[in-house]
């Protein structure tokens, strides 16, 4: 499979039905939007305190609990705290990485392995985080007062693999030729350990996680295995339970109404059309070149020798 984008092929938009990035920087905005709004509720409503009950109430039941013990209780939190931030600061800088990164692994690798890398980041990110503040003595300390929350350990995972994939791909080509991208990873990973001692290490120890499981998924990819792809169906799967512009299944026509026979009566030349080139384009955008079946690589051809690209 081919992990880079074709030359001239058509690129997502920010406003694309397909386009991932927008949608994940778009929960956590709003997941965000919609805490902060029930904070200052909770602030007008019991005054200085009401900050306090917030957390209580609402914070602590959506971020991770690094005690096992009250993490039993709340299990949801798994999934929950990887789109919940509480800093203005924090979902900033994380979106402002996240669209950074996010945007060139797009470009390279399509948008259907954006979100499973992240959630994969985000997870193991977590289980890291669980283990360190349970197991390393000087996290243990203030293990009931701890939780995590944000989406750091996902955006590093993405922040990783998008670099194993291209540590030289340009950015910003009008200065000088372009600086590689492994300056910008090297950038972010420095700006995250220098905030290390006015942080939670155990924080960090989830994001180097993240970082570890984006290199890892990136090798996997590269020897054939592709972990995204089940939770991509899982994902098409629940979208085609509420899409009402699915059609009915049903037999083939060609089953209802055509003989069967092995000896094929013609051979079918597809017609080279703009609408047909575009649709190919979109389709390598979204899974990838080696998800073309020979026909569409045929009539690429066929349009390019015709300089139709």
């Amino acid at each position: 499979m081919s992990f880079y984008r074709e030359q001239n092929r058509s690129r997502l938009t920010v406003g694309h039905d397909g386009n991932s990035l927008v949608m994940l920087i778009a929960v956590n905005l709003v997941v965000f939007i919609l805490l902060a709004f029930i904070k200052v509720v909770y602030y007008f409503t019991y005054g200085k305190e009401g900050v306090l009950i917030y957390q209580d109430n609402v914070l602590d039941w959506v971020a991770l609990p690094a005690s096992l013990q009250v993490f039993i209780t709340r299990p949801w939190t798994l999934l929950t705290h990887f789109i919940v931030h509480d800093s203005v600061w924090h979902i900033i800088a994380n979106m402002l990485w996240l669209w950074a990164f996010g945007y060139i692994l797009q470009d390279l690798a399509g948008n259907r392995k954006l979100i499973p890398i992240f959630i994969y980041g985000a997870l193991a990110g977590a289980a890291a985080y669980m283990l360190a503040c349970n197991l390393l003595p000087p996290l243990r300390e203030n293990l009931a007062a701890s939780s995590a929350l944000g989406a750091s350990a996902g955006v590093m995972a993405i922040a990783i693999a998008t670099t194993v994939l291209a540590p030289n791909y340009r950015i910003f080509p009008l200065l000088n030729g372009g600086i590689p991208l492994w300056v910008l990873t090297l950038i972010f990973v420095i700006i995250d350990l220098a905030t290390i001692p006015y942080n939670n290490a155990g924080g960090h120890i989830a994001h180097l996680a993240g970082a570890g499981t984006g290199f890892v998924l990136v090798g996997l990819l590269r020897k054939g295995y592709d972990w995204s792809t089940w939770m991509n169906n899982f994902y098409d799967w629940i979208n085609n339970l509420f899409n009402p512009d699915k059609p009915a299944k049903g037999k083939e026509v060609k089953t209802q109404l055509f003989y069967k026979s092995s000896v094929k009566p013609f051979k079918k030349t597809s017609n080279v059309t703009q609408q047909r080139i575009d649709d190919i384009l979109d389709k390598i955008n979204q899974k990838g070149y080696g998800s073309l079946s020979d026909e569409e690589r045929e009539i690429l051809t066929r349009a390019s020798r015709e300089d139709l690209l």
